[in-house]
């Protein structure tokens, strides 16, 4: 078996003012003596010994302590020349190994690797770094394994002993046992952190991030253990000399932890040492008292030197390999955390025993009991289940995901999303929304009953998740099932409602090979299936995350565009179906993208309605607008313009509309607003419609378009300043179709619009028969395709209806063709 291969020793150095080039590092003159550079402004370079890594397998690991820096890079030089790799924070959440280390794979043949450099810029100090191993894969299985069997049972300890004094004392607390609630919770969150355990549940957490979490909560841990210290041993015990000594050390310690975090504005080796020296005046103060106190025979001290003595042996053989007098070994590292979860068990017996001295009415064995039953039920509720559905919760999910994942057996994950919870929140209350979720998670949990691979949990607010274990069929009968849930009734307090489930599935490893991208494709079908109306399943496909990627690229154009003058407007003539003459326009936004070209509505309008930049795009579609009725006078008597339910939030909008009008000297007359039904009908319904009215006042003419394919009932149109009606293009491309309802449709809407006097315009003409018998349908006006395109000039009001369909207008004798 090839053992370790440790490149620490006889690490050569070069410093460098800028970002050199692989031929720069190769080739510079590194220097191995004591007093090799140790820092730089930019780029530290490492050499190292790569001749010892002839002993290692063809697959390797290569393991770097922790230290602060702003941006890593490991060059490895081979057979083919060089080869860089270059990591940044957040290149590193990949790369974290269990004992506080980075792990880099390495895969070329050791007897081809000629070089090896490591380089780092704005390192804190390369005294630091006692660490660089190479360790065959293999290897590294067993190193890892030992390490995550310690820090199991490291957490599995500090837990106990968490939930211990949270339950010990159900009145309020002393400050002996606050203070050691707080030692426990950094003693732990220092565990995890250093070790790089954390970073399994927060990825950020490794490398330079980890390292100044470090400083701060051997910080607080030294502060609170001090403080702790003081706080139980009994009353009259120590001078009150030596306890005022004790709480300076443990706030110098807190302030020291966070400058030693903040390498970026104090020197790192002089906050390092001050820590230290910190840490060792705690100690002797502490050693002072404990002598005290056993000489004044102090019962709590006894426990209190039981759990110390091997805190301190570890803590001083630490600092003796800080400080380059003893080798590097795990073993010091993996005897310290092992201490520490010592020290948590015997302080726990030092607190129970201060609680015997002032309780003595206790009775023992029924508080253990009580601690015992109260520490399962924590464990169980907060570990794996979600507290309002007796599911499992985000965290169960994860743990059941990544060991499907780590079998490699195919599975589904289901994202589900309960439809509508915010408004059965705000119609029957919060207790009506959890009566809900409640009411899906037994629904779901039935699915558990029926597919014995199928695993469920809650994840979020209103998410659910659902891991499908199997092959195709049995993801079928999940999506069967979730089928039959849509529209189940549940009743809640006499009120009686439906279930709605939008719900987006992947699948692994065709979709994804990783739990987060696997993740991330569910939550985009789920998206989809929002998109599409909810209630309803969507599976992820490719398509789905170009669609994604299309949107966030639009979203960030859209920005710039109005600057770039991109946004433009074309002009679609309105014609009198009678007389056959231009009675108006419309203006139809278009987008000149730089890369998609010529981009109608249809294409971007959504990005648009998601992003702030909607309102700023609406207002300049405004503008334009009426720059062009002013330019254009002549030729524009009255031009529509499609407005949004944000830009008709309040007498605001109306003013704002009413002055830009004045400011460009027009007639309110000249602009036509047009709003569909869904816009009448926002939640904002009552405010746009007070807005519309101040616009009708003022003389702006208001149409309601696509009439017919929404909600509005002849009440709202009745109550709605209308001036005009727009039959959808839908229903005159339908007037032919065999059965005839539609043309029945459009006949009933122009003689709904004759009889409230409002003028009615069919939208989508594109033939000569459809404009015949909109005309004998009594329709006064019309817009298609048989009358003109969109195009970036207006056409001369009075253009005959003839000339149009000939396509051509007629100008001072002359002959001007319009496509």
């Amino acid at each position: 078996m090839a053992a370790n291969v440790d490149l620490h020793e006889g690490i050569c150095a070069a410093a460098f003012t800028d970002h050199p080039s692989d031929y720069a590092v190769h080739t510079a003159a590194y220097r191995c003596d004591p007093n090799a550079p140790s820092q730089s402004a930019e780029w530290l370079w490492l050499k190292l010994d790569a001749s010892r890594l002839l002993s290692l397998p063809p697959r390797w690991n290569l393991l770097v302590d922790q230290t602060r820096f702003s941006e890593m890079a490991i060059l490895v030089g081979d057979s083919r020349g060089l080869h860089r790799r270059t990591f940044n924070q957040r290149a590193l959440q990949t790369h974290s190994a269990p004992g506080g280390l980075l792990r880099f794979s390495v895969t070329a043949g050791t007897r081809d690797v000629r070089v090896l450099y490591l380089g780092f810029k704005n390192i804190d100090d390369l005294s630091f770094m006692r660490k660089v191993v190479a360790v065959p894969e293999a290897e590294q299985g067993r190193i890892d394994a030992r390490w995550l069997l310690l820090m199991g049972l490291f957490a599995g300890t500090m837990c106990s002993a968490l939930l211990y004094n949270l339950v010990i004392h159900t009145g309020r607390r002393p400050p002996f046992q606050r203070w050691y609630l707080a030692w426990v919770t950094a003693a732990f969150a220092y565990g995890m952190v250093w070790t790089n355990v954390a970073s399994y549940w927060f990825p950020s957490l490794v490398g330079p991030a980890a390292v100044r979490l470090d400083f701060i909560l051997v910080g607080l841990m030294v502060a609170a253990g001090n403080m702790f210290f003081f706080a139980v041993i009994e009353d009259g015990v120590l001078p009150r000399v030596l306890r005022q000594a004790g709480h300076l050390l443990a706030i110098s310690g807190a302030v020291l932890g966070f400058a030693a975090a903040a390498d970026g504005v104090f020197s790192p080796i002089l906050t390092d040492r001050l820590l230290n020296y910190a840490i060792a005046m705690t100690a002797v103060a502490v050693g002072v008292s404990c002598w005290i106190a056993v000489r004044r025979r102090s019962r709590v001290v006894w426990f209190y030197l039981i759990g110390w003595s091997p805190v301190i042996t570890v803590f001083l053989a630490r600092l003796a390999r800080n400080l380059g007098l003893t080798e590097q070994k795990d073993g010091v590292d993996m005897a310290t955390f092992a201490a520490l979860a010592f020290e948590a068990l015997v302080l726990s017996l030092a607190i129970a025993d201060r609680f015997r001295l002032v309780r003595r009415e206790l009775d023992a064995a029924n508080q253990r009991q009580e601690i015992v039953r109260a520490e399962a039920k924590a464990l169980h509720l907060a570990a794996r289940t979600d507290h309002l559905t007796g599911i499992g919760n985000r965290s169960a999910f994860q743990s059941d995901a990544h060991g499907m994942i780590s079998d490699g057996e195919p599975f589904s994950l289901f994202l589900i999303d309960v439809d509508y919870l915010k408004d059965t929140n705000d119609r029957l209350g919060h207790r009506g929304g959890d009566a809900l979720l409640q009411r899906v998670a037994m629904s779901l949990r039935e699915l558990t009953s029926e597919a014995p691979g199928v695993t469920i949990a809650r994840i979020g607010g209103d998410e659910f998740a659902v891991l499908c274990l199997g092959d195709r069929t049995d993801e079928a009968k999940v999506i069967d099932r979730l089928g039959t849930m849509q529209g189940d009734v549940w009743r809640f307090m006499g009120h009686d409602r439906t279930i709605s489930l939008s719900v987006g599935s992947a699948r692994f490893p065709e979709d994804a090979n990783a739990l987060d991208a696997l993740y991330q494709n569910a939550d985009l079908a789920l998206y989809n299936a929002k998109r599409r109306g909810r209630s309803c399943h969507s599976h992820y496909d490719a398509l789905q995350r170009m669609l994604r990627d299309l949107h966030v690229e639009l979203s960030r154009d859209a920005e710039g565009a109005i600057d770039r003058n991109e946004f433009l407007l074309q002009y679609q003539p309105i014609v009198s179906l009678r007389s056959g003459e231009i009675s108006g326009y419309e203006a139809l936004l278009r987008w000149n993208h730089p890369h998609y070209g010529f981009m109608r509505p249809d294409r971007f309008a959504e990005v648009l309605v998601a992003e702030r930049i909607g309102l700023r795009v609406q207002e300049h579609v405004l503008e334009l607008a009426l720059l062009a009725l002013r330019d254009h006078g002549d030729q524009m008597s009255v031009l529509s313009v499609n407005f949004t339910s944000a830009q008709l939030s309040g007498p605001r909008s109306a003013n704002r509309v009413l002055d830009r009008l004045a400011f460009h000297r027009l007639s309110p007359s000249r602009l036509c607003v047009e709003v569909t039904e869904g816009v009448m009908l926002d939640r904002a319904g009552e405010t746009i419609l007070a807005t519309l009215n101040m616009l009708h006042d003022a003389g702006v003419r208001v149409a309601l378009d696509d009439f017919g394919t929404g909600y509005a009932s002849l009440a709202h149109l009745r109550d709605m300043p209308v001036d005009t009606i727009k039959i959808d293009r839908s229903f005159v491309a339908g007037m032919h179709e065999d059965g005839g309802d539609t043309k029945a449709i459009v006949r009933a809407i122009i003689g709904l619009g004759q009889g409230l006097g409002k003028v009615v315009v069919a939208e989508g003409i594109e033939t000569e028969a459809q404009s015949r018998e909109l005309t004998e349908l009594g329709c006064h006006s019309g817009q298609g395709y048989l009358y003109g395109s969109p195009a970036s000039e207006p056409l001369p009001v009075g253009t005959s209806r003839i000339d149009l369909a000939h396509g051509r207008v007629m100008q001072s004798g002359s002959v001007r063709r319009f496509h």
